[in-house]
């Protein structure tokens, strides 16, 4: 880790102590150290303001991220925030749009559960609660030491319809 992403760090370590409009302002601060198309500097100015609760401010930085090539491990996590940011904007639909292309991409490495998880959340959003419930459920089973497959099954089974019994775990 270099000295930049240590003081990046250090400001969402403290975030809560910090307040909103001291977490963008340090942000910002951080973010005016980059070159003007640092596609990490985008995804860190976005992030702040999505803490600060300025939605609409974060998804055009977030989408310029994206757009400039951030890498992994900040992609997935730009992704999901910006999904996020999109259903709390009323725009669920996009959101499991998106949400739904990067769970192809990463079916099962560690944060498909994340995405899970926010998919989850826009699909309830977005008025399909039983196919919300499906997809937690699903995420929720394969950490499951017992019952794992009868749970999986029936999240399955809230959108396909029933496929036996299923009550073996």
């Amino acid at each position: 880790m270099n000295d930049w992403d240590a003081r990046v760090n250090a400001v969402w370590t403290q975030a809560g102590a910090l307040g909103e409009d001291a977490v963008v302002e340090r942000i910002d601060e951080l973010v005016a150290e980059r070159p003007v198309d640092d596609p990490r500097a985008a995804f860190e100015a976005a992030g702040a303001r999505d803490y600060a609760g300025l939605e609409a401010d974060a998804e055009p930085l977030y989408r310029r991220a994206l757009a400039l090539g951030l890498t992994s491990p900040h992609r997935a996590q730009a992704v999901i925030q910006l999904a996020s940011t999109l259903r709390n904007l009323g725009r669920a639909d996009e959101s499991v749009t998106l949400l739904r292309d990067e769970l192809a991409q990463r079916p099962d490495d560690e944060l498909a559960d994340a995405v899970r998880a926010f998919l989850a959340l826009a699909l309830v959003s977005g008025g399909d609660a039983v196919a919300g419930a499906s997809v937690a459920l699903g995420a929720l089973a394969s950490h499951l030491p017992l019952y794992r497959r009868a749970v999986a099954a029936y999240a399955a089974e809230l959108v396909t319809g029933p496929a036996g019994d299923g009550a073996q775990g």
